[in-house]
Formats: C-alpha cells, structure tokens, sequence
C-alpha cells in the first residue's frame, strides 16, 4: 500500500492529514498557517518527505448543488502549484462538501471548547476527506 496525504485548503490554513500504511485510518497531522505560496509549498514538502508520499488527496469544496465555484479552482490552482514543485505528485480530488460540518459536530460532540476547536477543526476536516476516500477505496477494492 501507499501513504496518502489529505489536503483541507483555505484562504488562512491548510489542514493536512494522513493515512496509516496500509491505507486503513486517516490521522491529523497540523495546519498549516498560510504564510506565502512560498512557505506554504515548502511546508508541505517537508511533509511530504517526512510521510514518505507523493499522493495527494485533496478536498474539493463543491457547492451543494454539486456544481464548482470559485473556491474549486483556487484549490486546483492550488494543487496545480504543488506540482509544480514537485512534478510527480499524484493529485485526487475528493468532494469535501459538509466535511467542516462533520468536524465541527465531532468537535462539539467531545465536547472541546470553541477556542480549541478553532485551532484543529481544519486538521480534521482533511481527516474526515481523507477518511472518506480511504473507506471508498476499500470497499472498491
């Protein structure tokens, strides 16, 4: 199996995530606080090394009716950058529509406190993207 890392990309924060070897469970790593393009690429290399891959999953904030707006493209042209740092990144998009939601319920439902939440919820949103393809991928085989 292959090590996937899961990208939850916004404006402010990057949350990052990532699966166990054998392609089971997702875990949160961090998020990133977008400083520059610069920094936020070199950040995710570092990551990227550091885990052992060069396969992303990255969510992909749909409108409810399914269609793309325009925070899709700013997360393909997000992802677009990243391979142009690293050309053999393998890029897979996954609807992450409600996955914030998830979290948040997740968050509250342990009952965390809304300053801590703040601080993680983006972490687990990727963990619920990466979860999600993860559980799909097995069930295809």
């Amino acid at each position: 199996m292959k090590r996937y890392l899961s990208l939850d990309v916004g404006d402010r924060t990057i949350g990052i995530a990532v699966s166990d070897l054998l392609g089971l469970t997702a875990q949160g790593v961090e998020t990133i606080r977008r400083q520059s393009l610069e920094q936020d690429l070199k950040r995710l290399s570092e990551l990227m090394e550091e885990y052992e891959t060069k396969s992303l999953v990255v969510g992909l904030p749909k409108n409810m009716n399914g269609s793309e707006g325009p925070r899709c493209e700013i997360v393909r042209e997000f992802v677009d950058e990243v391979r142009g740092m690293c050309p053999e990144v393998e890029a897979e998009f996954w609807d992450e529509r409600l996955s914030t939601v998830a979290a948040t319920r997740s968050l509250l439902e342990a009952d965390v406190s809304r300053k801590k939440r703040k601080k993680v919820i983006d972490k687990m949103a990727a963990v619920y993207i990466l979860q999600g393809f993860l559980d799909k991928k097995s069930r295809n085989g």
